[in-house]
C-alpha cells in the first residue's frame, strides 16, 4: 500500500519509526525484524543517532536496496558545507548512496534560514542524491514563507498527528499543494488509551477484533496519512503492520475525527527551543 508523491515516487503508507530506539542491538534487531515482517519503509534521523545500526540491519536483511524506502532528516540548520557533510555522513552510516526521502527536521523561526536550507535540499534532489525531499514540523506559515524562494515544493510534511490532533486544516492545505502528510506520535505518548480517546477508540476496536493502535493506524491510512508507528517489541511490530489490512467503516472514521481537541504532546513548531544554527 503506497502513496504516490507529487514527483511520482511511491512511498509505503506504513513504516517503522525509530525515534528513541537506541543505537546498537536495539535499533539493529528492531529494524531487521520489521523488514522480515514485511515493512519496506524505515524512518530515522540524524538527531536519533541510530542511523548506523539502521543501515547495518538494512544491509544484513539481504533485501535489495531499491525495495526499501529510507527516510532520514537533517538535524539542524547550518552553513551549506556543514549540511552537506552531515548528509554525506548519513549516507555512510546508512551504507547507501542515496536516500528515498530527506526532511528538514524542524523549521527555524527565521524564514531566510529555512529558505537557505531548502535551497540545499533542492540541490541534493537535482543531484539525484535523494529521490524526494520534504519537511517535518512545518506549519502553514512556515510553508508559505518557504514558497517565496522555492523552485521545488516539498513532497512530504511529517507532523505530529493523532486522534487528539487530527491536523485536518493543515491536511486540507497540504492536499491543495500536492504535499503528502505523514504522522508521527500517533499514540499521543499513550494518551490514546485514556479518557475520551481510550473509551471511544476502544469500542471501535472491539468491533474489528483489533487493538487501539491498529485502529488508529487504519484511521490514518484511510485519511491518506502516511503512518510510521514505533515499537521495539517484536509482537507489536507485527501487530502494527497488520493494521494496513483493516478497512474502517465511514462512521468509525468520522467518530475518531470527532475526537480532535487540538492537543499537542510534542513540541509546538512555532515555539521550538532550537537556535538558528547547529554546528
Amino acid at each position: 500500500m503506497n502513496k504516490k508523491l507529487a514527483n511520482g515516487v511511491e512511498m509505503p503508507m506504513i513504516g517503522l519509526g525509530t525515534f528513541l530506539v537506541a543505537d546498537g542491538k536495539s535499533a539493529y534487531d528492531t529494524v531487521l525484524h520489521a523488514l522480515h515482517v514485511g515493512y519496506r519503509h524505515i524512518d530515522t534521523a540524524q538527531m536519533y543517532k541510530n542511523e548506523e545500526s539502521v543501515g547495518q540491519a538494512i544491509k544484513d536483511s539481504k533485501i535489495p536496496r531499491k525495495e526499501i524506502f529510507i527516510t532520514t532528516k537533517q538535524r539542524g540548520h547550518s552553513t551549506i558545507p556543514k549540511m552537506r557533510a552531515q548528509f554525506e555522513e548519513s549516507l555512510a552510516k546508512l551504507q547507501t548512496d542515496y536516500v528515498d526521502l530527506y526532511l528538514i527536521h524542524w523549521p527555524n523561526q527565521n524564514k531566510e534560514i529555512n529558505q537557505q536550507t531548502w535551497s540545499f535540499f533542492e540541490t541534493l534532489y537535482l543531484e539525484k542524491k535523494v529521490r524526494a525531499i520534504g519537511v517535518s514540523n512545518f506549519t502553514r506559515s512556515h510553508l508559505t514563507d518557504l514558497f517565496e524562494t522555492a523552485t521545488i515544493k516539498p513532497m512530504v510534511n511529517q507532523v505530529e498527528l493523532h486522534p487528539g490532533l487530527s491536523q485536518a486544516p493543515l491536511k486540507k492545505y497540504l492536499d491543495s499543494e500536492g504535499i503528502a502528510i505523514e504522522s508521527y506520535g500517533p499514540l499521543m505518548k499513550g494518551g490514546v488509551f485514556e479518557g475520551i480517546w481510550g473509551e471511544a477508540i476502544g469500542e471501535i476496536a472491539k468491533k474489528y477484533n483489533a487493538s487501539i493502535p491498529q485502529i488508529i493506524f487504519a484511521w490514518g491510512i484511510a485519511r491518506g496519512v502516511i503512518m510510521i508507528p514505533k515499537s521495539v517489541t517484536p509482537e507489536r511490530i507485527e501487530e502494527n503492520f497488520k493494521s494496513k489490512d483493516i478497512v474502517l467503516a465511514k462512521e468509525d472514521i468520522l467518530a475518531i475525527d470527532e475526537l480532535n481537541r487540538g492537543k499537542r504532546v510534542y513540541t509546538d513548531p512555532d515555539n521550538s527551543p532550537w537556535g538558528p544554527f547547529i554546528d
